[in-house]
């Protein structure tokens, strides 16, 4: 397994309909490293945005699309998305404000 810091494993917030209901039960959706573990997911949120608190993650492998340009075949890059549930005592996060 790969050495991976706090900071490399959120990639970037998944903004979206359903994601933006989900963050009304403080449930935040991310994009994050393919090789990333709960615990890691868990660590990071709790890291980079300070007075969070992390009652649960739920992660998904996405497997790739498959893309087609003439005749030629190929396939889009793996994700894996993880959605943080906070504490009821948790603070919100910041980048979703405003939103």
């Amino acid at each position: 397994m790969a050495n991976i810091q706090y900071y490399d494993v959120i990639l970037k917030p998944v903004v979206t309909e359903k994601t933006m209901e989900l963050m009304a039960d403080k449930k935040y959706t991310f994009l994050v490293h393919t090789e990333a573990t709960k615990n890691q997911i868990k660590e990071a949120v709790e890291k980079m945005f300070e007075g969070t608190k992390v009652k649960g993650v739920n992660t998904m492998n996405l497997e790739g699309k498959n893309k087609r340009r003439g005749t030629t075949t190929g396939k889009t890059a793996k994700t894996k998305k993880a959605i943080v549930q906070l504490t009821e005592d948790s603070k919100e996060i910041e980048i979703f404000e405003g939103l």
